[in-house]
């Protein structure tokens, strides 16, 4: 059987670490997860009633844009969040963030175009662009910069570009202006703007801000996966600008018909569930500290500043050259997965690891104690 040449693109590395990790416990050995942003939490339990009760009734296709009442729940969101007055009619669902970016990248680009993003960066961006015949254009970011991209930075021959805030694997957030002076100067250079912003309300102090704080002009794309901890429930959203609607909308009509019903009706429970979600942010919180306070004490004390997301990127070559064996090894003789940095840099990431604290503190507790016990015997 023939196979395209955009079909082949890279793994996603993280997933093959959590299959190696699946096999170990399949085998009796007990492993702590620091490699996958996965929340320990559940959905919020509004959700999952909301589904219980749902379920007595038939969910079969919606619209494909999503249930208007869930998106006028979420531009009820941005109010809250941001202070913004958002048009409804300019928010669609999704299945998940990855169904906002197929739709995305479908919409605004062409076979061949290139698409600049920060590395390191959330690797599925590099792969999603490849298998649609689009060039992913890597911006080597710096530490000193917090691993985000600045203005003059930006290629000229690219046609657009992906911001992320919090980023992933840095945890790093782009102040407002910022991303206003990110916007303009992409404006400049004719780039359409996708903002990455599904890490949104895992704040410790350094705030968020939406790019459309200071442009309509751009694609912003969101999920209830992190913030919600609803990541196997598959619905995310986008806002993009009334022009655009149209053309989301028939090629989400053909694509995916519809964002699953049943993950919609729980997500419209969960906007009412702040409560829950921010106490499960105080348990990240604590994690965070933790993880600063003990891995520099264990070897690993070259980090980016973690200001959101629940993750800490670790410049490792002082102790390898070669992230993906060092990473088999952890898991290996520590029991813990955490990812190697090539899914995130293809030219730096053999010197960089990520390790994720969105698991349970004990959890995270036991993992350290695994890794100092590790790093002391190495």
């Amino acid at each position: 059987m023939r196979q395209s040449r955009r079909g082949q693109v890279d793994p996603f590395i993280v997933m093959d670490v959590m299959e190696a990790a699946r096999r170990a416990e399949a085998g009796g050995r007990h492993v702590i997860h620091m490699e996958v942003g996965q929340p320990s939490t559940p959905a919020p339990e509004g959700a999952r009633k909301a589904l219980a009760a749902a379920l007595e009734r038939p969910l079969g296709y919606t619209v494909a844009l999503g249930l208007p009442e869930l998106r006028k729940g979420i531009a009820g969101l941005y109010r809250r969040w941001y202070g913004l007055e958002l048009d409804p009619a300019r928010i669609i669902v999704t299945p998940g963030s990855s169904g906002a970016f197929i739709l995305a990248f479908s919409a605004l680009f062409d076979a061949g175009d290139r698409v600049a993003l920060g590395e390191p960066g959330y690797p599925s961006y590099r792969q999603i662009l490849r298998s649609m015949s689009l060039e992913p254009v890597g911006i080597e970011t710096w530490i000193e910069n917090r691993y985000q991209p600045r203005p003059e930075d930006l290629p000229a021959d690219a046609q657009g570009l992906i911001l992320a805030s919090p980023g992933n694997p840095s945890g790093t957030v782009l102040r407002r202006e910022e991303l206003s002076a990110l916007t303009r100067r992409a404006a400049e250079l004719g780039m359409a703007v996708i903002s990455d912003e599904i890490y949104h309300g895992l704040d410790y102090g350094a705030g968020f801000h939406s790019a459309l704080e200071v442009t309509d002009d751009v694609f912003v794309i969101n999920s209830f996966s992190k913030y919600f901890s609803m990541t196997g429930w598959r619905v995310g959203w986008m806002v993009v600008p009334d022009s655009q609607v149209r053309t989301i909308e028939r090629l989400a009509q053909n694509m995916f018909i519809c964002p699953p019903h049943a993950s919609q009706v729980a997500a419209m429970a969960a906007l009412d569930c702040f409560e829950e979600a921010d106490a499960n942010l105080s348990v990240y919180a604590e994690n965070r500290k933790m993880m600063l306070k003990r891995l520099p004490q264990i070897g690993f004390s070259r980090i980016a500043p973690p200001e959101g997301a629940f993750y800490i990127y670790a410049d490792v070559s002082d102790l390898t050259a070669n992230s993906l064996e060092f990473a088999a090894e952890i898991l290996d003789k520590a029991g813990v997965a955490v990812t190697p940095g090539l899914d995130f840099d293809p030219k730096r990431g053999a010197r960089t690891l990520r390790f994720s604290y969105a698991g349970s503190t004990a959890d995270i507790a036991e993992g350290l104690d695994r890794l100092a016990a590790f790093m002391a015997a190495r």
